[in-house]
């Protein structure tokens, strides 16, 4: 069994807690192999992104689309409020479906074919989230997912599929390149954006208006 193959089979915290964490080890020496882990992860993640190109077809689903909608449970809500936050800074019509400020039935009750649903699905793959995937996509929206694995739920039925390597020398899989992905993401759909440079200037500008942020002079007395 390969590596990957292994940590795959450990389908739980509980089970990855067990088999990686052994009486006496130090911290220095979890440290390192968390370190060693996190980097292979992102450097192999970042390599097959640049080979396959997934990303920049998703950007340009994403650019393409009348209203973008986001979504992620469990852990992979902060996926999806990270994407959200760095793609409403630039783009209009950007949704984050959180069950409080906009929820699912509201989105699935309206779907629109120039619509699109950005999903972060990881393992142990809540069903929530792949629900509301198949029913926006049979309803006529398209569907972005962002997975861990090839053969992931909405995997066969997405229009773009952006893998990222979540193994990890810890407990918990590894959201570094996930976190990675939501920053190139974010990044190359800006890149294109019509009136990006506008949508930031006035964003500055009202964000002095309401005094959103610290005085340069006291973030350094900080």
């Amino acid at each position: 069994m390969s590596e990957t193959e292994h940590d795959r089979s450990l389908d739980s915290p509980r089970d990855r807690f067990n088999a990686r964490f052994r009486k006496n080890v130090s911290a220095e020496i979890i440290q390192r192999r968390v370190i060693e882990s996190e980097t292979r992860s992102l450097a192999e993640t970042l390599e097959e992104l640049e080979d396959s190109g997934d990303v920049p077809r998703g950007a340009a689903l994403i650019l393409g689309a009348r209203r973008r909608f986001i979504l992620g449970e469990g852990k992979s809500a902060a996926y999806a409020q990270l994407l959200t936050a760095d793609l409403g800074a630039t783009l209009s019509n950007v949704f984050l479906i959180d069950g409080k400020s906009l929820d699912e039935l509201a989105v699935l009750s309206d779907v629109r074919p120039t619509d699109i649903l950005v999903v972060f699905s990881m393992r142990r793959y809540r069903r929530e989230s792949v629900r509301i995937g198949q029913l926006f996509q049979e309803a006529g929206g398209q569907l972005i997912v962002i997975t861990d694995d090839e053969a992931a739920p909405l995997a066969d039925i997405a229009a773009c599929r952006i893998k990222v390597r979540t193994g990890s020398a810890s407990y918990a899989d590894s959201p570094t390149a996930a976190a990675a992905v939501c920053h190139l993401l974010s990044t190359l759909t800006t890149a294109s954006a019509k009136g990006a440079r506008r949508r930031l200037a006035l964003r500055d500008r009202i964000s002095e208006q309401l005094d959103t942020y610290l005085p340069e002079a006291e973030r350094e007395r900080g």
